[in-house]
């Protein structure tokens, strides 16, 4: 029978989103939400990152993480937040509905390395957001979907025109095969989790015919992430990962690009704390962007 039946208060979580969490911190969640004015959730989010000193890696408040840890608390029954103010997300706010199916563009054919300029252009205008998120949209099997966290996305640019789309974002909390080969305990996954990179999306368009140019894309990723990460964030990632999924892709464009293959998902999720798999296998692909990557993510000192 639930708890609730019988009047008992749903337990504290010891950790939230990897924070260290108990009664202490839930008292001063519940102060700054009664203090907040206007009583809005991103009020009661920045009063709760002061008090509480929730700090990105880079220093700066986490204010988007502590959105969803009082959502979580909200959901708990822990807290009461306020109520949202508008039934639409803040990406639609900022960008616009998502748009209809746009024109393909004109045919991209030819050897890579004639294809004249190109490049990764940082996904920094609301243009480019709205590109961006239409290419994967329409093209991506896995379409587009809005994240949370640190995230640096690119567009994939030639002469020609707009060739294709790519994203980072945060690593998957637990992969058993990432885990294993790396070494890193629960404390050091906890403490350097940040450093690495989730490569969540890749998109050459349907239009686009030239071999190698896949890997030859990863390539110019792996050399400019760090510092856009770094202007950004404050703090560069050392490692990449991703998830190709089995049953629809070899993972051969990673191969390419020097990535390795350390082993398989068990199909449980990025983020799921449960045993039952409900999703297809995944092999799990990184790829270090420094040399002493190890040691940075298993207690060495931040690079």
């Amino acid at each position: 029978m639930r708890q609730e039946l019988h009047g008992a208060a749903p337990p504290i979580p010891p950790r939230l989103l990897g924070r260290r969490f108990g009664a202490e911190e839930l008292g001063r969640v519940r102060e700054q939400l009664r203090l907040a004015d206007p009583a809005s959730r991103a009020e009661v989010a920045r009063r709760v990152c002061v008090a509480l000193q929730w700090r990105s890696p880079g220093g700066a408040y986490a204010l988007m993480s502590a959105r969803v840890a009082l959502l979580r608390l909200d959901r708990l029954g822990l807290i009461a937040l306020p109520a949202p103010r508008s039934c639409r997300n803040n990406e639609n706010r900022r960008l616009g509905p998502r748009p209809s199916a746009a024109p393909r563009p004109p045919p991209v054919q030819g050897r890579v390395d004639r294809l004249a300029g190109l490049r990764l252009e940082c996904v920094r205008s609301r243009e480019q957001a709205r590109q961006y998120r239409t290419l994967l949209q329409q093209y991506h099997y896995l379409g587009y979907s809005a994240t949370a966290g640190a995230q640096v996305r690119y567009l994939i640019v030639a002469e020609q025109g707009v060739l294709g789309a790519m994203g980072f974002g945060a690593a998957a909390w637990k992969v058993r095969a990432r885990d294993a080969w790396l070494g890193w305990d629960q404390a050091q996954r906890r403490a350097h989790l940040h450093l690495v990179a989730n490569h969540t999306r890749f998109l050459l368009g349907p239009w686009v015919r030239c071999p190698n140019l896949g890997s030859k894309v990863l390539a110019l990723a792996a050399r400019r992430l760090g510092r856009d990460f770094r202007e950004r964030y404050g703090y560069a990632p050392v490692l990449l990962e991703t998830f190709v999924q089995c049953d629809r892709f070899t993972g051969g464009v990673y191969r390419a690009a020097n990535w390795r293959c350390v082993g398989a998902t068990q199909g449980r999720g990025r983020n799921s704390r449960s045993h039952s798999a409900a999703l297809p296998v995944k092999t799990v692909w990184l790829y270090p962007l420094i040399s002493n990557f190890r040691a940075a993510l298993c207690g060495g000192p931040p690079p």
